[in-house]
């Protein structure tokens, strides 16, 4: 009877594992990893590990996925930064450009013939 038992859990982690492999959206994949998690603890479980399945169902099943979407969150919430224009710096003469678009080749760059 434990041997049909470890083999089930056996076969729900590498299900499981291959889900997780092939899941592509993160937030599914933070799920996925959770129930990972969970046959995880289970298979620790039919072993006569409880300890070690309780911690794997605290950090494997709860606290690991959990982070995983909150940060998938606040990547996907944040603002898009403008590209910025590269900016010539003032000459010793204070032409005032700084600030302004580079216009035309830099001097010794791949433009500038001599």
């Amino acid at each position: 009877m434990t041997d049909t038992l470890i083999v089930v859990a056996l076969l729900l982690v590498a299900a499981a594992a291959t889900a997780a492999a092939l899941v592509r959206d993160p937030a599914r994949q933070a799920l996925v990893l959770s129930l990972l998690g969970l046959s995880l603890a289970v298979l620790f479980l039919v072993l006569q590990a409880p300890d070690v399945a309780l911690s794997q169902l605290a950090v494997g099943s709860a606290l690991t996925p959990l982070l995983l979407l909150l940060s998938v969150r606040k990547i996907r919430r944040a603002p898009a930064r403008p590209e910025q224009e590269p900016t010539r710096p003032a000459g010793p003469g204070g032409s005032g450009r700084a600030g302004r678009p580079a216009e035309g080749p830099e001097p010794g760059g791949a433009g500038e013939r001599r």
